[in-house]
């Protein structure tokens, strides 16, 4: 195809390195989070969100498009996660096609016993292998593909000022 615009040497290597760095680390986040938690990330992920929600609850096409995951995908893992007790679904008061999410109180101590383990891991494996500078080129990078590829925002949680003090 003549109109291709091929990956130039540098583009290549920067490619493969951030592929393999992000498959390398994201295997590490969800290794740590089901040895030690019994929690898959995008379980960890819902009980985030709704830790960070007014009251604890969200509607689940919001929980679905702020968790980056098809409404199929989130119906199935909130499923499992009532039937731990963790989460509970219910109508929707303003609409009744909606279903509301709600994190239990059972589900936030989950949450809060999985939350420093996690930390740990990313600090480990993210933060404490870079510098300042590093982290911030980090942040901006990620600000602008994020940008980029989202149709909406997705960060901070519907809710969250700053993010500030949550798990991560």
């Amino acid at each position: 195809m003549p109109d291709t615009r091929w990956l130039d040497d540098d583009e290549q290597h920067t490619w493969r390195s951030f592929l393999t760095a992000t498959r390398l680390f994201f295997d590490r986040i969800e290794r740590q989070l089901q040895q030690d938690a019994g929690l898959p990330h995008a379980y960890y992920e819902i009980l985030v969100r709704l830790s960070e929600a007014p009251d604890r609850t969200l509607r689940m096409s919001q929980l679905a498009s702020s968790s980056l995951s098809s409404r199929s995908r989130l119906s199935h893992a909130v499923a499992r996660l009532e039937e731990s007790g963790w989460v509970r679904r219910r109508p929707c008061p303003d609409d009744r096609r909606g279903a509301l999410a709600e994190l239990t109180d059972d589900g936030l101590a989950r949450l809060q016993a999985a939350a420093p383990g996690h930390v740990e891991a990313v600090r480990a494996n993210l933060f404490d292998k870079l510098t300042r500078e590093q982290q911030q080129a980090l942040q901006e990078i990620s600000d602008a593909l994020v940008a980029q590829l989202s149709d909406a925002p997705v960060w901070p949680a519907v809710g969250d000022a700053d993010g500030a003090g949550r798990p991560a």
